[in-house]
């Protein structure tokens, strides 16, 4: 048979597949309306098990296609059933809490918890969210989401993530504590600088502060160091005050350029970077549930249980609704053995049905489920 006569016979299988396709879709949109009018979940397991299993039998040695091919189909169709039910549940109300309270422009003034001091990233990222932003400097990140969730200060900004060094655990340790969502982030080119008092040497260096994750940005530079402490501080602004303030000559901080002129300091190398293309990103919180106008990207932190598909069928919600996922991280639970977490962002919009009832039967479907913000990056 000619390859242009097979390709007929597929064209017209085709076919065929489409129409009795959109039969099933209609179905199953019927038996959408009945789950609501009803108040039953969209997840059925037991039916979908008796589906495959009776298909997959007849299926001879194409049983594991066709077990994909219905997998899929069936997250396709909860999909569509999940649209027309609409969303419920807790992370629904905090869906309508947070529409609720959108606005339509994101300030560029209020007050701002910042971790660290004058001349830190996180300054640098505030000026840049906020540029007559009223700043107050707190010692730590949980300090930060305290003076937020308190009402001391409206916003707080944190550094999330490193293209280097990767997610910055502790920020999203305190993102699962408090009453926060996120509602901005920005990326900051970081340049690292080793600066230390007029008049040291390079070779004159025995401590080195900086913050862990700076250190852990110029870890080759220091591991090619002999003799050297390094010591870390809360933050690399920090760490150049430290060194300004010491008098010794032998002791250096690892900071941006700002800081040798806010602390009276002089570059040594402004060549210790593991890579030159050195981002953080930055996330913007505020108390409660808030968005503001553009909100297009959604953070969100979920677990499931421990057993082959369950993350798969996660993934698939997204991929029916074709969606782009932008970050998909494994975290371990502290205390619990082989037990994760796992970060999720995905560009989408929470006014989207489809993508609130997705967000809904995500809820139901997963052991836990935290819905941290939807917003834009700017």
């Amino acid at each position: 048979m000619e390859l242009s006569e097979i390709r007929k016979q597929i064209n017209s299988i085709d076919d065929q597949i489409l129409a009795l396709f959109l039969d099933r879709m209609d179905l199953s949109a019927r038996v959408a309306e009945y789950k609501r009018e009803n108040n039953l979940p969209i997840l059925d397991r037991g039916r979908e098990r008796e589906i495959i299993a009776r298909l997959t039998a007849a299926a001879g040695d194409k049983e594991r296609w066709v077990y994909r091919l219905y997998s899929t189909i069936m997250e396709l169709s909860r999909a569509s059933q999940a649209a027309i039910t609409g969303a419920s549940g807790e992370v629904y109300e905090q869906i309508k809490k947070t529409l609720e309270n959108e606005h339509p422009l994101f300030p560029e003034t209020g007050s701002v918890a910042c971790q660290g001091t004058e001349g830190g990233n996180s300054q640098l990222a505030c000026d840049k969210l906020f540029p007559r932003g009223n700043l107050m400097y707190v010692k730590s990140f949980e300090s930060v989401f305290e003076a937020v969730e308190c009402g001391l200060c409206r916003f707080g900004v944190l550094p999330i993530e490193n293209s280097s060094n990767g997610s910055v655990r502790a920020v999203y340790e305190q993102l699962l504590k408090h009453n926060v969502s996120i509602v901005r982030s920005t990326r900051l080119c970081i340049r690292h600088e080793l600066m230390a008092l007029p008049g040291a040497k390079l070779s004159g260096i025995k401590k080195i502060y900086s913050h862990e994750q700076a250190l852990g940005q110029c870890s080759k530079y220091l591991s090619g160091l002999s003799g050297v402490q390094i010591i870390p501080c809360d933050n690399t602004a920090v760490a150049a005050k430290t060194v300004s303030q010491s008098g010794d000559t032998s002791q250096a901080a690892i900071a941006s350029h700002s800081c040798t002129e806010l602390y009276g300091l002089r570059c040594l190398n402004d060549e210790i970077q593991n890579s030159d293309n050195n981002y953080t990103r930055f996330i913007c919180i505020t108390r409660g549930s808030e968005m503001y106008a553009g909100a297009g990207r959604i953070s969100l932190v979920i677990s499931c249980d421990n057993k082959p598909g369950s993350l798969y069928d996660i993934l698939a919600k997204f991929q029916a609704l074709g969606l782009n996922m932008t970050k998909l991280e494994s975290c371990p639970v502290t205390g619990r053995n082989f037990e994760f977490i796992f970060i999720l962002e995905i560009e989408a919009s929470i006014r989207t049905p489809e993508v609130a009832g997705m967000l809904s039967e995500l809820e139901r479907s997963c052991r836990s489920f935290r819905l941290l913000g939807c917003y834009a990056e700017v």
